[in-house]
């Protein structure tokens, strides 16, 4: 288990090498397989561990570099988002109420699921743009709306526009910012800058949930 965390770790921080690397070694499949990471880490909910922000900041980065088709990637992927976020909002509308009564393991954790309600509950429609930039969320989202039955045209506006907004911003600013010294010297440092960033929005709730729970 400490092998499996230390190697995922120097996955995380690493991803520019580690990408490389891949595309070096399967060269047109790394396509392929960004899909299914992309598509996986939004589309199953015992998958929310995944790579997201910092993975596609690392694709525009090799995409300035040459390594990817950034014109390519950056549709291949909106569209992994989206393909990922209906599977999921489907999952949601058939096998959700299980899935709620389901004990938490190693993979699947209730709290993750009841956060992610609240999280809709609170934003609605637009929860799900905005769940886009919350690791964990993100992946829970489109699940509760399915749950919820929101209406699919309606989830679908919604999913597309974040889908766009996530997968092109984050490419984009590896594209053009990825590959300056400054940033690349210290790489590792904006992986974990990316990371953090991303997590403090799911701990401001948290937090402010837990705060206001300790008033009462």
């Amino acid at each position: 288990m400490a092998d499996l965390m230390s190697s995922l770790i120097d996955i995380f921080f690493h991803l520019d090498v580690h990408l490389h690397s891949i595309v070096s070694t399967y060269g047109v499949w790394v396509y392929a397989i960004l899909f299914i990471v992309i598509f996986c880490e939004t589309g199953l909910i015992f998958m929310p561990f995944l790579p997201g922000d910092s993975l596609l900041f690392a694709v525009g980065t090799l995409a300035a570099l040459g390594s990817l088709d950034i014109q390519t990637i950056a549709i291949l992927l909106m569209c992994a988002a989206v393909i990922g976020d209906s599977v999921n909002y489907w999952m949601g509308h058939r096998i959700g109420p299980k899935i709620f009564t389901r004990p938490s393991g190693f993979f699947f954790h209730q709290d993750h699921l009841r956060r992610a309600e609240k999280f809709y509950e609170k934003h609605g429609g637009k929860a799900i743009i905005l769940a886009r930039f919350m690791p964990i969320i993100r992946t829970f989202a489109p699940f509760v709306a399915g749950v919820g039955n929101m209406h699919y045209t309606r989830f679908l506006v919604f999913n597309i526009t974040g889908a766009v907004l996530w997968v092109g911003g984050f490419i984009f600013a590896g594209y053009f910012f990825g590959n300056i010294p400054t940033i690349k010297e210290n790489f590792h440092y904006v992986i974990l800058g990316i990371i953090v960033a991303s997590l403090l929005p799911p701990l401001y709730h948290a937090t402010k949930e837990m705060v206001g729970k300790n008033s009462h």
